[in-house]
């Protein structure tokens, strides 16, 4: 049966799945193969490799979780990727949800893996500080001898990803329990190969900070050149307008819409030079649904790698995010993402993130996203980006978006957002950070990958292959 994408498994071999599985997911070809390989070579349980393995505990906590502006840092799912967390969009919750939530906290050194919503990403917590996680993330405590670093990297790679995939309950949202992950392989590594990958994480932590650095500089060039570094809009909850000054001019009637605030923001840009984004822009439109095809050649684009500071390339070479066809592509070329588009989230949770596309690479942006295409004769295309993203932009998406239970916006009403104008220079300065911000983000994904290849090589060509790899990917 070695040509056919099938395999002939023993009963006796279902039996030792601790759940005892005859579905055919846990028997793909390919997970089998794994399980086999790693049988074969010297390996430990996740559970004999840990001392302790946890999660947040009842789900009827959620309900006792108070969330705040300022407060614990709270994890979610999204938050953490492939080998790293993502904290620029981070939420936080008061003291008494944090000491409630006890099972929940991460402490430095620990190894997080997502059990639900994003299944199987993994990576290590190196902060000093103490956070709060919810219940979709495990928390692994590494006994000593082990790397952190080691076992995240291992999970990560292919060798990991199949077995966290063939133990997923195959459900409206795959998840896998704490049980199952405990099961897990891991391939075992020696003590130097082990704290080379440590030496080599320093310096993705590194790169991700500095980006992080730059991006918020950006941010900061644009307050400073606006004078409002130190600006706080109104806290009134009610603005009184008349008739004429609400529905007769703007045809909205809801409360949400008329905030103070969003006057005051509004105010603040118009206090200088500044333009709407219709005058900046030579297209602006929701993209259009690209039909998913099997073969197809081209990545379609969806709005959940747009994060809060950047956007998430992942996708475009994640086996199993879809493509639609190159003819799909041809046939509406205005909709094809192309360098310096700005992206933006309009429909859902996180409306009014957005950023410029910074690849080469085609990609199909589907309907829940708007496509802005700025006139460089008018404005630096990534200072556009930037200002819509900041919170002068946030806000405005906040006053424009409908007041229904799932939040969108539409191009026509962001075509009436108010951008600030400042001086080219500033622009320019503005756009560099932002260039460099990406360029160091790049360079950090770019070592993540040689990380994975190399436990991946380690485990098939041997630990001196791998580690003379990883030494000639350094930048």
């Amino acid at each position: 049966m070695s040509g056919l994408e099938a395999v002939e498994i023993n009963i006796s071999e279902c039996l030792k799945i601790i759940d005892f599985r005859i579905d055919a997911n846990t028997y793909q070809k390919d997970y089998v193969l794994t399980e086999k390989h790693l049988s074969s070579i010297p390996h430990k349980r996740l559970k004999d490799c840990t001392t302790k393995i946890q999660n947040f505990g009842a789900y009827s906590l959620c309900n006792e979780i108070v969330f705040s502006d300022i407060g614990h840092p709270f994890l979610m799912t999204q938050n953490i990727n492939h080998n790293y967390i993502d904290w620029s969009d981070i939420r936080h919750i008061d003291d008494k949800s944090h000491a409630l939530l006890h099972k929940s906290h991460c402490v430095k050194n620990q190894v997080l893996i997502t059990m639900a919503g994003s299944l199987g990403r993994v990576a290590v917590y190196d902060k000093d500080f103490v956070s709060s996680s919810n219940q979709a993330i495990a928390k692994l405590s590494v006994m000593e001898g082990y790397e952190p670093y080691y076992i995240s990297t291992f999970l990560n790679t292919r060798y990991g990803q199949n077995q966290i995939n063939r133990f997923k309950t195959i459900t409206a949202q795959p998840n896998i329990n704490m049980g199952l992950i405990s099961e897990l392989k891991i391939a075992l590594a020696s003590e130097r190969f082990q704290k080379q990958l440590a030496v080599h994480f320093a310096k993705i932590e590194n790169l991700l900070s500095q980006s992080a650095n730059l991006y918020a500089s950006a941010e900061s060039r644009l307050l400073s050149a606006l004078g409002m570094e130190n600006f706080t809009p109104s806290n009134e909850p009610v603005s009184i307008k008349s008739f004429s000054e609400s529905f007769g001019t703007s045809g909205r009637l809801d409360a949400e819409y008329y905030q103070k605030k969003f006057e005051d923001v509004e105010n603040a840009v118009k206090s200088g030079d500044y333009s709407s984004v219709l005058e900046l822009v030579s297209f602006i439109d929701h993209g259009k649904q690209p039909p998913y095809i099997d073969n197809g050649k081209v990545k379609v684009f969806s709005q959940k790698w747009i994060g809060d500071k950047s956007i998430d390339y992942s996708f475009l070479t994640a086996e199993d995010e879809p493509y639609t066809s190159q003819e799909f592509a041809d046939a509406n070329s205005e909709y094809v993402s192309r360098m310096h588009d700005i992206l933006y989230y309009s429909v859902g949770a996180n409306i009014g993130y957005c950023h410029n596309y910074f690849v080469e690479t085609p990609s199909m942006a589907g309907s829940f996203i708007t496509i802005i295409r700025a006139d460089k004769k008018k404005v630096d295309l990534i200072y556009l980006g930037v200002a819509l993203n900041s919170f002068i932009g946030r806000m405005q998406a906040e006053k424009w978006k409908s007041a229904s239970a799932q939040p969108y916006i539409y191009p026509k009403d962001i075509q009436k957002f108010v951008i600030p104008l400042v001086a080219k220079s500033v622009q320019h300065k503005i756009a560099i950070d932002v260039q460099q911000s990406f360029e160091l983000r790049r360079q950090s994904e770019y070592l993540l990958n040689s990380a994975k290849l190399a436990v991946e090589m380690a485990i098939e060509d041997g630990e001196e292959m791998a580690m003379k790899w990883l030494e000639n990917r350094a930048l």
